[in-house]
């Protein structure tokens, strides 16, 4: 894969999970009883705390990825 399709893909991936995982801060903050509810009705499975989890997990490791080709052409 292109060097420049990874930066570009971890940079978005980045910006989206970070975006997620601060809603969900909010979220918490000021209704944290929601947190067990289900985020959406099309995947019964996500909770809005692994929602959390999950955004976090693909947010730092883009970021990783996103620094370490940073530098390269």
């Amino acid at each position: 894969m292109n060097i420049r399709v990874i930066k570009a893909l971890s940079l978005t991936l980045f910006v989206y999970g970070f975006a997620g995982w601060i809603y969900i801060v909010i979220s918490a903050t000021f209704h944290p009883y929601t947190l067990p509810w289900q985020l959406t009705h099309l995947t019964p499975w996500l909770r809005e705390d692994t929602f959390g989890i999950i955004s976090f997990i693909v947010s730092a490791v883009s970021f990783f990825v996103w620094n370490y080709f940073k530098d390269q052409k």
